[in-house]
């Protein structure tokens, strides 16, 4: 009676035990994404000055744990204040202007404890991408930073491309789309690819249709079983704003699965929001073993 008891008790705690390492190992393989553009420090913003608006940002990626966030617009001191502030994550990116701190950043924050950083870099949505450079009818200097991770836990990598695309250049905006269909198409046979970022175009535009109706990626919106966008993606500091249209997106390769969708739609105090953007969230996986 004594053994069978405790032959018991050890299957019990065997049992326990593969739980707990399957519940563990499907956390591993489970990422949650998030494309943000944060506004710049923009001295006018007195009602919404970047001071006030940074520990709602910080308090926002800390409580959902994000494990990778595409930021926009960002300058130089906006980012080493969320550097300072997320102490779990760093981030990878340039500045637009001068290749180093100038200008804004599409910077990628990342969970350091969970991901190693393979390989990075920024280039120009531009004929001359490696270098500070305007690209066909643009406004204004607009980059790509990407990063190559790997998750610790499962050894998976898979290549992240953050965005902000111009807001005037029509030509640019179409011309910027192909550009990285040619790089995803190129990096995408072997790597799973997150394509992610403030496009300037909504789900009704030629140009989304050029990136979601290619082979290559799909937007995770159409990809979810579980949806939550009550507003689109642009707000302009109006709590009051009401419209369906997304111009920040995240586009993803054949490789992922998508479970859930959102758009984060948090104010602070009397209806203050944290950025002139809301967030856009996606928790997916790899498919595969």
């Amino acid at each position: 009676m004594y053994n069978l008891l405790s032959l018991r008790r050890f299957f019990c705690f065997l049992l326990f035990v593969c739980l707990f390492v399957t519940v563990g190992v499907a956390q591993a393989q489970t990422l949650k994404i998030a494309t943000y553009n944060i506004r710049y420090d923009e001295k006018r913003d007195t009602a919404n000055a970047w001071v006030n608006r940074l520990p709602y940002i910080t308090d926002l990626i800390q409580f959902h744990e994000l494990d990778i966030v595409g930021t926009q617009e960002g300058l130089h001191h906006q980012l080493q204040d969320l550097d300072k502030a997320l102490e779990k994550y760093a981030y990878i990116g340039a500045g637009r202007d001068d290749g180093k701190e100038k200008g804004e950043f599409a910077a990628i924050f990342y969970r350091k404890d969970k991901f190693q950083l393979l390989e990075s870099g920024t280039f120009w949505l531009s004929p001359t991408p490696e270098k500070p450079s305007k690209g066909w009818d643009a406004a204004l200097n607009r980059v790509c930073t990407w990063g190559h991770f790997k998750n610790k836990t499962t050894g998976k990598s898979f290549l992240v491309y953050n965005i902000h695309f111009d807001h005037r250049g029509i030509e640019a905006r179409k011309e910027s789309s192909k550009q990285l269909l040619a790089l995803i198409k190129a990096k995408a046979v072997k790597t799973p690819v997150v394509l992610m970022g403030d496009f300037n175009f909504d789900q009704n535009h030629e140009n989304y249709a050029l990136l979601n109706q290619s082979v290559l990626v799909k937007d995770a919106f159409d990809l979810a079983p579980i949806k939550f966008a009550p507003k689109g993606t642009f707000n302009g500091f109006d709590v009051t704003r009401n419209s369906d249209q997304r111009i920040d997106h995240i586009f993803l390769t054949q490789q992922f699965q998508v479970k859930k969708y959102g758009i984060l739609t948090y104010t602070y105090g009397s209806g203050k929001l944290p950025s002139d953007h809301y967030p856009v969230v996606v928790e997916l996986a790899l498919k595969g073993k």
